[in-house]
This record gives C-alpha cells, sequence and structure tokens, in this order.
C-alpha cells in the first residue's frame, strides 16, 4: 500500500516481501516449481560456491532439480525455515538472508528482490549449505 507519497510504505513492503519468502518456502519444501515459479523472476539465477569457482544455475535449470527429486514434504522431512535477516533499500530493493533444511543439508541462502510491475520478486539467490548426520 503507497504512503503519502505514492511509494510503498517499508511496513508494506515488508508484509509483501515476507510473503514472497513463505511462497519459497513452501515451494522448496513442498518441491512445487509452480510456487517457486511465483517468487522468483524470469530471470532469475543461484549461485553458490563449487570446486573453488562458482556454479551459475538458471531458474528453469534449477525448477528442472527440483521437479526431478523427491520433496521434503513426500518424504516427511523436518520443515525449519526462517528469515533471519530483511532490509530494504528502497521502494524497489531488497535482501533477504534465510535459513532453510532438507535434511541432511541445512542451507543459510542470500536472496536478492526487486520490485516488479508483478509484485515483489527474488532475482537471485547466492546459497551454502552443511551436511549434517541425523
Amino acid at each position: 500500500m503507497p504512503d503519502a507519497s505514492g511509494k510503498p510504505s517499508t511496513a508494506g513492503a515488508i508484509a509483501e516481501i515476507e510473503a514472497v519468502i513463505q511462497t519459497y518456502f513452501d515451494g522448496l519444501y513442498e518441491g512445487n516449481v509452480e510456487k517457486l515459479a511465483a517468487a522468483f523472476h524470469p530471470v532469475s539465477h543461484l549461485y553458490c560456491e563449487k570446486d573453488g569457482g562458482v556454479l551459475d544455475v538458471p531458474r528453469e535449470q534449477w525448477f528442472e532439480m527440483v521437479r526431478n527429486r523427491p520433496s521434503a514434504a513426500s518424504k516427511g522431512l523436518a520443515r525449519d525455515d526462517r528469515i533471519l535477516m530483511l532490509d530494504i533499500s528502497g521502494p524497489e530493493t531488497a535482501f533477504v538472508k534465510v535459513a532453510c533444511q532438507l535434511p541432511p543439508r541445512y542451507f543459510t541462502d542470500y536472496l536478492v528482490l526487486n520490485r516488479t510491475n508483478e509484485g515483489w520478486k527474488i532475482v537471485s539467490k547466492v546459497y551454502r549449505f552443511d551436511t549434517r548426520e541425523g
């Protein structure tokens, strides 16, 4: 909802961003590519360290991996996802650090969002994970 200047209010932006992140969490846990597509902009990419370099995964390639693996929900795995930090630098740019898990992998994700004509969308994800037993 815009403030008096016509710009989105911070409280409104926070609620909108939190809704996008919840859609991301739900899509990730359920293995639901439609939910993930609602959260991620079509040009988005995912990045992580790999063998001393950077692995760059376009959104559609990631979606194919999600489609071809059993979801955490279907395996009855524990769910623990949360926002660790949310920073809005202006009416069109935000950064969110989250923790989520697909046991035995426990992730920290750094998500950059832009406000588009379709609302807030994740445009990039940089992530890392630890593998833990039990």
